[in-house]
């Protein structure tokens, strides 16, 4: 990877508003929102975001700069000097001559073989995993294929949003000298529903009606996450009426409640009706009323 100065254009020395001033200046050129399908500028953004990430902090920063970690912030295997492996020896010192000096080197040697050949924790890897909408209310168990050809079964929990991340324990790249494997985290994106949306625990139904079945009311199937179920229109419900399906909702889980379904009426007039438009033409309500009254013409 390469080194975060560079790829900020700034020295080593260069002070915090330095740094930031670098990166704001190439953030702003190399947006992926103000570079549409500029695959190049997408990774020049996502370098650089990743190099302020690191000498913006001034912890890592120092870190970095003595050799600790490298530029993705991932420690690097510690490197011997003379001093620690005079330290090691309980405080000895070799005389010279060759025997002296190899016994040095052959130290050397093999405190740092071992030191470099220690077993270390593979990386995490990401993936993202699309859900259909009511899989991801009430659960699901979904099989995600990777490219290298291995296949993960991912339990997908009930009440799953979009952009939340799931971690499979040692399902990421394997490690290094028999150390443990890293992490599988998956980006969960749910799709759209045809009827259903979600806000919070809720979900969201818009459900057409007859004229018939909205003045007189009626005893109607509608569909919830969960399979259909029988609902009361009451009469003399108008356009926009909100009936409410207590726990038809996201499912609770541990201390979150279970959601309802909220249930919008919609009037539909039929195409024709001929019947109805003669008695409309006839008829004459009891008290008349304006549905209008009160709005005035925009200013």
């Amino acid at each position: 990877m390469t080194d975060p100065y560079q790829t900020l254009g700034v020295a080593k020395d260069a002070s915090a508003d330095d740094i930031r001033r670098a990166y704001r200046k190439l953030a702003k050129k190399h947006h992926p929102d103000l570079n549409p399908g500029n695959k190049v500028a997408e990774d020049t953004f996502k370098a650089v975001s990743s190099a302020n990430d690191l000498l913006s902090d001034p912890e890592k920063r120092a870190r970095f700069d003595r050799g600790e970690i490298d530029a993705a912030g991932d420690p690097r295997p510690e490197r011997a000097s003379y001093r620690s492996y005079a330290d090691a020896a309980g405080g000895r010192h070799y005389g010279g001559g060759q025997a002296g000096m190899g016994d040095i080197f052959s130290d050397l040697f093999s405190q740092s073989f071992e030191r470099e050949n220690r077993p270390m924790r593979g990386r995490d890897a990401a993936y993202t995993l699309s859900v259909d909408f009511t899989d991801a209310i009430t659960g699901t168990q979904q099989r995600l294929s990777l490219p290298d050809g291995r296949t993960l079964d991912v339990r997908v929990p009930a009440g799953m949003e979009s952009g939340q991340t799931l971690r499979l324990r040692g399902q990421g790249s394997e490690g290094a000298n028999s150390g443990p494997a890293g992490d599988a985290l998956i980006t969960v994106t749910v799709l759209p529903h045809r009827f259903f949306r979600r806000d919070g625990n809720d979900i969201h139904l818009d459900l057409p009606v007859t004229l018939k079945e909205a003045v007189l009311g009626a005893r109607v199937t509608i569909p919830t996450v969960t399979g259909s179920v029988a609902m009361t229109i009451p009469g003399r419900s108008d356009t926009g009426k909100i009936l409410r399906l207590r726990g038809r909702g996201v499912p609770a889980l541990g201390s979150r409640p279970a959601g309802d379904q909220l249930v919008t009426l919609t009037v539909v007039l039929p195409d024709t009706d001929d019947a109805l438009e003669s008695f409309l033409r006839e008829w004459a309500p009891a008290t008349e009323t304006n549905p209008r009254e009160g709005m005035t013409e925009a200013s």
